[in-house]
């Protein structure tokens, strides 16, 4: 279920979803029967097409222009019209056809564009015999442009009364019927600009996902945030625990790693005076594939010198907010999988790492007990763990598949095993803890943040921790970064796919994704 987003909004969605149904009605213009089989009539609709394709240069016309006068978007030509005026407003418009109703002398049909649908009126008497005669060969999925005024139908649908027409590009293929759509799921991923074409929900989501990027921007902005921009291409692979991929850059003859966080370089930029940056960059981790993991993913990192963790605390709790209320329209969405409301103006539950894991064991000693006890008393809760798992992976095993997936509403996880983070404050009272949040919601892990490190003895002694004493695996320059000195700081990540897949009820990760990696085709 998707949240409430405004009267305005619901039309314009019912009135997309209604038409690109419509689509499998246009198929009418060829000879081929809807009974056959779909790839028969694919492939016969293809043949068709590229003989009208022949006719057109025949004729010396060109059906692939340069470019078309477009005046108005199908919404703005909607909020153009004056009420009683038919007629006197001309506009220009340009879309895909996705409905053709031939009435013999006249046609409506709708052209779909970047904001919606739009319903055009042809006319034999108003664009001229010869125009008409070839309008009428037009195939659903061709692009026009039309010019024309606006009126309103007996029905009450704003609607261009047209002038004349160009077809901008002509469609060689049919577009997904209205019964057969896609053949799998995998077509969806793989041709994405037909999703895009016959699947309102999709287009809508991934529309909704830049929305949510671009407030996200002028957000950070509004608070004195600069915006910067790190390297792809690394040395070493730092600000993260993950496999990187590896490339080769041939004129410097070295290797390096794509960046599995942007966290080191703009650490470095809090020790050169950026005491507000952000970046919203691709990052890539050559790891699994999963409903919630992408092997290349959208992250924004942002750093605020003189905060720490609580500061970041309420930077996230009111950008989500910020974001439910000018992006969504309503400060509540509905967590499809369990059912329930989530309100972002509510109170947001904070709650210990090590409290959680004694209630969920329902053994106080937890953290005093030896591994082996651990993992046997991780077995009867149904998890499995490896021997040579190290004993904080063991505790994280039952957080991960026991608690997080319960924690739906709001909740800021805090003071995490220090194995967890070797970037973070180490919290003062508590030397196996650090100052960090995880923020869950829906039962996933949307933002991690922490107090950051700035002490370069302590840093250099939780990287040598990490990386087992290979200081091939260290990152040597950010250290001397470190030692001439960085403001304290709170920095945190969030990861906007899986963002998006909280706010817009998505199932998975690949539905807010434009393009997800995909095995390579074996079509040619």
């Amino acid at each position: 279920m998707q949240p409430d987003r405004g009267s305005a909004s619901d039309s314009l969605s019912e009135r997309v979803q209604d038409s690109v149904c419509a689509i499998g009605q246009g198929m009418a213009n060829t000879s081929v029967s809807m009974s056959e089989n779909p790839a028969d009539i694919s492939h016969d609709q293809h043949a068709v097409r590229l003989a009208k394709l022949h006719d057109l240069r025949a004729a010396g016309q060109d059906p692939y222009r340069a470019n078309f006068p477009a005046t108005h978007f199908s919404d703005e030509a909607l909020q153009a019209y004056i009420e009683g005026e038919d007629n006197t407003v001309k506009v220009a418009v340009a879309g895909r056809l996705v409905v053709i109703r031939d009435m013999g002398k006249s046609q409506f049909v709708k052209i779909l564009d970047q904001q919606g649908i739009l319903q055009l009126y042809v006319r034999k008497d108003a664009i001229g015999e010869d125009a008409y005669a070839t309008f009428k060969k037009l195939d659903i999925g061709d692009i026009i442009g039309v010019p024309g005024t606006l009126f309103k139908t007996k029905t009450g649908e704003v609607t261009v009364r047209a002038e004349s027409y160009t077809l901008v590009s002509k469609a060689l293929h049919p577009l997904p019927e209205k019964w057969h759509g896609l053949s799998d799921a995998e077509q969806v991923y793989r041709q994405r600009y037909l999703d895009l074409i016959v699947n309102q929900e999709s287009r809508q989501r991934l529309m909704q996902r830049s929305k949510i990027i671009s407030h996200i921007r002028r957000f950070l902005e509004d608070r004195r945030f600069i915006e910067v921009e790190t390297p792809v291409l690394e040395s070493t692979a730092g600000g993260a625990a993950a496999r990187p991929f590896v490339t080769h850059h041939n004129a410097l003859d070295t290797d390096f790693v794509l960046r599995i966080a942007t966290e080191l370089r703009l650490k470095r930029l809090l020790v050169g005076g950026f005491d507000r940056v952000f970046e919203i960059g691709r990052i890539f981790r050559n790891e699994g594939v999963s409903r919630r993991h992408n092997p290349e993913f959208t992250m924004l990192e942002v750093y605020q010198a003189y905060s720490d963790y609580r500061g970041m605390m309420t930077l996230i709790k009111d950008m989500l907010t910020s974001i439910c209320r000018e992006v969504l329209g309503s400060t509540s969405i509905k967590h499809a999988a369990s059912g329930q409301d989530i309100d972002f103006t509510g109170e947001w539950r904070e709650a210990k790492y090590k409290d959680l894991i004694r209630t969920e064991t329902n053994d106080p000693a937890w953290f005093e007990r030896s591994k082996e006890e651990k993992i046997a008393a991780a077995e009867k809760l149904g998890l499995k763990c490896a021997p040579d798992w190290e004993d904080f992976e063991v505790t994280n095993e039952v957080f991960s598949k026991r608690i997080e997936p319960t924690l739906i509403q709001p909740t800021f996880v805090t003071h995490l095993p220090k194995q967890l983070c070797p970037l973070a404050k180490i919290t003062q009272g508590d030397e196996t803890t650090i100052d960090v949040f995880e923020l869950c919601i829906g039962g996933m892990e949307v933002a991690p943040a922490y107090s950051e490190q700035n002490d370069p003895f302590v840093q250099r002694e939780m990287f040598a921790a990490q990386a087992g004493g290979e200081q091939q695996n260290i990152d040597h320059d950010f250290l001397l970064a470190l030692e001439h000195g960085m403001p304290p700081a709170g920095g945190m990540g969030v990861g906007i796919d899986r963002l998006c897949i909280l706010l817009t009820g998505a199932e998975s990760i690949r539905d807010v994704i434009l393009f997800p990696q995909l095995r390579p085709s074996e079509a040619k």
